[in-house]
């Protein structure tokens, strides 16, 4: 049981919880084909293992990249795209977004950093990142600040 209660239940993803780091960023390409075998679809598990989609390249899978990888029915697409955005805790950063919003929420962005291979991918942790996006932020808006 949760310590706290939130008005949302945690899912709505409204702010009024804590982001942290999904724990799918450290599946392989095997726990990540594990789990889309779990949300009932087996047969696409050498999709995602043969293309080397591991728990940091989700933050990548959506309805436009999984034709790419061998998945074209449109239903399993919707279904395997929005449990993708659940598993990362993100948006979908075209669905319905007013102009004025940010082009991606902060998780998202986040895991968009955190994607590539390499040493400083690897020591990016969500509490610096969100430090960053804060600085950049209040920079390009001297009131925020304030």
């Amino acid at each position: 049981m949760p310590e706290y209660e939130y008005p949302c239940g945690g899912e709505c993803r409204c702010g009024c919880h804590p982001l942290q780091e999904p724990l799918s960023q450290s599946w392989d390409e095997r726990h990540v084909a594990r789990w889309i075998a779990k949300l009932g679809f087996p047969q696409y598990q050498d999709c995602f293992i043969s293309n080397g989609i591991t728990g940091r390249k989700l933050i990548f899978v959506n309805g436009s990249t999984l034709p790419n990888i061998g998945i074209t029915d449109f239903e399993h697409i919707k279904v395997i795209s929005q449990e993708v955005q659940k598993l990362l805790d993100i948006r979908d950063p075209h669905s319905g977004r007013s102009i004025s919003y940010q082009r991606r929420d902060p998780m998202g962005l986040f895991l968009e950093r955190k994607a590539p291979s390499g040493p400083k991918a690897d020591a990016l942790t969500l509490e610096e990142f969100m430090k960053e996006m804060d600085a950049s932020l209040s920079h390009a808006d001297p009131q925020r600040s304030v």
